[in-house]
């Protein structure tokens, strides 16, 4: 069957806070310029959105940059932080931080408690105003190359196969994207990007990439708990010292609060549920008394890249860029990375925009050059300062664990506040597969059972996804070696599969003659957990039917 094919200038994959602000500045210098310019963006959600989840607390820095009448055009930023609490959690008590004692950088002034996915829809809007292509519902499976190993597009799933990746009566040969430059904005951990990774080493020069994983629940409280514009962060219990990772609580809209609780994925001990860590979390007294009367309206969880500067990896490859945190620019201890991902993605639209101006101004030229421009113009930008003054506290974090850690990161903080910076970067040694230790060398952790008002068991929580998965269709999470489950996974790590999917995705059945490993496609959240902390490695992650998945609008 012959694909169909399609022809772009620039091809965006993805329609989060990088993609849509690479192709709304990508238009923005075109009509500036009087030139046609012909941007898609794809996104694998059902609408843009739909797999977009964050805290959040944007810095509207970026913004201001992009859109400066935001405002006037009725950006979805309607609560502006208030309050900042940073509080330290016993196992029955909370201690709070005198705000004075926080670094200048840690501080939310100025900044705005949003839905992440309503920003991007928002965004969406903005973008086909300006005349951009936006596609959703559709997967990038793969990369495409011309001979000359150059990257030309990518060509998008097949619809409408059947479990066993035979075409049904609906099937859809998925279509050949094609463009002059690809943008990679696809998030973390993404499929594409580590092909290119790979196949152009990308990460040669790069410290290991680190990841937490992010949890978040909205909740709807009685109007006497609310405090809106109220940001609350927490370091402590349930978590041990060993253990990296915090709290976040955000007051906004109208009684609403984003509860959310982040994990790093460097820990040791394979019997821990990052989830029922987050549950417990819940049931904290300062949490309950928060919760009390309110109301459970939804529930996701996503990877988040934290490696910092010394992780990312090459920027640029033959025919395009990664941008956003397919490359990974969030700042750890403000837990941000929107205005980054913006920012990047701004910065690639106006390299990439120059760059076919060269080629159309040099005869000579057979291929389009490289988006050189790109990563120096993001050294010579705030990003690189804001990611450059923290760069060491993720190392420091994971080398002297929580507590002290965190002091030490403080103090590098305030240094950099007043502009002196070390004049070494910490690197990173251990990828987070590498952390797991063997399951007999670790204590066993025994989690409370939910009591359905503070914590929920995962199918409980994973039904607040408003998860879309067709059962027939192919499963998307591959297994390399079907037989390293059992044989390493289950019998040296005590299958850590079952506990670091936040989903229930993962299941060993102990039958009469065999045991075996079960996956739940169909209750995957799309969290790329499993891709990154499998002990072996041996479980890859790659798009499901375009659509497929939870839909976090709102969150």
């Amino acid at each position: 069957m012959q694909r169909d094919v399609m022809n772009y200038d620039i091809l965006i994959v993805g329609a989060g806070p990088s993609g849509l602000a690479s192709a709304i500045r990508l238009k923005q210098i075109a009509n500036e310029a009087g030139k046609e310019l012909s941007v898609c963006v794809l996104e694998k959600g059902a609408e843009i959105g739909a797999h977009i989840l964050s805290g959040a607390v944007i810095d509207p820095i970026a913004l201001n940059e992009l859109i400066p009448d935001w405002r006037e055009k009725g950006a979805p930023l309607n609560t502006a932080v208030s309050e900042d609490e940073f509080l330290i959690l016993g196992e029955t008590k909370s201690w709070s931080i005198p705000h004075w004692l926080m670094p200048p950088l840690m501080s939310n002034q100025d900044n705005y408690i949003v839905s992440l996915g309503n920003v991007c829809q928002w965004l969406g809007e903005q973008a086909e105003n300006l005349g951009v292509e936006i596609y959703a519902g559709f997967s990038a499976q793969k990369m495409l190359y011309d001979k000359n190993n150059q990257v030309i597009g990518i060509i998008t799933g097949d619809m409408g196969r059947d479990s066993s990746g035979e075409p049904t009566s609906q099937f859809t040969l998925g279509i050949e994207i094609r463009a002059q430059y690809t943008l990679i904005a696809e998030g973390v951990r993404g499929s594409l990007t580590r092909e290119l990774e790979s196949r152009f080493d990308l990460r040669k020069n790069a410290s290991p990439q680190k990841y937490g994983l992010g949890f978040k629940e909205v909740w709807r409280i009685p109007s006497e708990a609310h405090r809106k514009g109220l940001v609350q962060h927490s370091l402590g219990w349930p978590l041990n010292k060993h253990t990296g990772g915090g709290s976040f609580i955000y007051h906004y809209s109208e009684q609403l609060v984003s509860i959310g609780f982040v994990v790093h994925l460097d820990y040791a001990n394979p019997h821990l549920s990052p989830y029922d860590e987050f549950q417990r979390f819940k049931t904290h007294p300062t949490m309950k008394a928060l919760l009390q009367g309110g109301e459970r309206l939804s529930y996701g969880a996503r990877a988040i890249s934290e490696g910092g500067i010394q992780s990312l990896p090459e920027l640029i490859f033959p025919g395009g860029a990664l941008i956003g945190c397919s490359a990974g620019m969030v700042n750890v201890p403000r837990i941000k990375g929107s205005h980054n991902a913006m920012k990047s993605g701004m910065l690639a639209a106006e390299a990439a925009f120059e760059s076919l101006n060269i080629k159309l101004s040099d005869d000579s030229l057979a291929l389009p050059p490289l988006l050189l421009a790109y990563p120096k113009a993001l050294q010579a930008s705030w990003v690189w300062q804001d990611l450059h003054a923290v760069r060491n506290v993720k190392p420091l974090l994971s080398k002297f664990g929580s507590w002290s850690g965190t002091l030490l990161g403080g103090m590098e903080m305030w240094l950099a506040a007043i502009h002196l910076h070390l004049p070494w970067t910490l690197q990173h040694k251990l990828a987070d597969h590498e952390c797991t230790r063997p399951a007999a060398d670790m204590p066993v952790i025994t989690y409370p059972k939910a009591d359905g008002v503070y914590s929920f068991d995962k199918l409980n929580s994973i039904s607040l996804s408003n998860i879309s998965h067709d059962a027939n269709q192919p499963c998307h999470l591959h297994l390399l070696d079907k037989a390293t489950p059992i044989n390493i996974n289950f019998a040296k790590y005590d299958s850590p599969e079952q506990r670091y999917c936040p989903a229930g995705v993962y299941e060993v059945v102990k039958g009469q003659e065999s045991t075996y490993l079960q996956i739940n496609a169909q209750n995957c959240i799309h969290c790329k957990a499993c891709d990154i902390k499998d002990p072996t490695q041996n479980i890859v992650w790659v798009p499901p039917e375009g659509g497929s998945g939870p839909s976090y609008t709102g969150m």
